[in-house]
């Protein structure tokens, strides 16, 4: 029975969290515009179809038309942002966000953050390491984000790295923490593998393992 168990937890696991992430990606996306896509189907005929509610479908129909208007907005955008012309316009705008006070902070954090993600140019959270945590003797694998801020290391005249640690199963939650670079174990292993031994609660073992060379 117990391991009966444990196989479909490890089965429907995976696809809990799938569905959540996808689920909250979603609401995040469509709610700012659900308001005013709704106003406007409430005045089209729908009228209820089977068990759901007309305002149920409603809600549907407009989640798919938010989804489908935002990736075709996306997708012009980036076509038309290889356009010279176009790229002045941004850098103007970037300016002029710049340049309002309170929402320029929003702005450069979010630009920095959406950056050091997306960019190809960045190496965050490409290499795995073995750290010790949450005390000595103790040891969690983490993924490297970038270098501690200069005051940091400045403050204890040695190099510190900032290290993200991922929680079991939840991935997309986790610890920052701040250690000396001394103290860490490259690990020869895919972050891919490493965020897959975390959600699985290492039941899915990584094919290479050990400290890199």
């Amino acid at each position: 029975m117990k391991k009966y168990f444990l196989t479909g937890l490890v089965t429907l696991l995976p696809l809990a969290v799938t569905i959540w992430v996808i689920h909250f990606v979603v609401i995040l996306l469509t709610n700012p515009f659900m308001g005013i896509v709704t106003a406007l189907l409430y005045r089209l005929p729908i009228r209820p179809f089977g068990i759901v509610t007309s305002d149920q479908l409603i809600r549907v129909i407009s989640q798919i038309i938010i989804l489908v208007t935002l990736f075709l907005i996306t997708l012009f955008l980036g076509f038309v942002a290889r356009k010279y012309f176009f790229g002045q316009v941004i850098r103007l705008g970037d300016r002029l966000m710049h340049k309002i006070p309170l929402v320029n902070k929003v702005y450069k954090t979010s630009k920095e953050i959406v950056q050091s993600l997306l960019g190809s140019k960045k190496n965050s959270f490409n290499q795995a390491v073995l750290m010790p945590f949450p005390y000595k003797g103790a040891y969690c694998i983490g993924l490297i984000s970038r270098d501690s801020p200069r005051t940091c290391s400045d403050a204890l005249h040695q190099e510190m790295v900032s290290v993200f640690i991922p929680t079991t199963p939840n991935p997309t939650t986790g610890f920052l923490v701040m250690c000396l670079r001394s103290e860490l174990i490259l690990l020869d292993m895919k972050t891919e593998d490493a965020v897959k031994y975390v959600v699985s609660c290492a039941v899915i073992q990584p094919e290479k393992q050990g400290p890199s060379k």
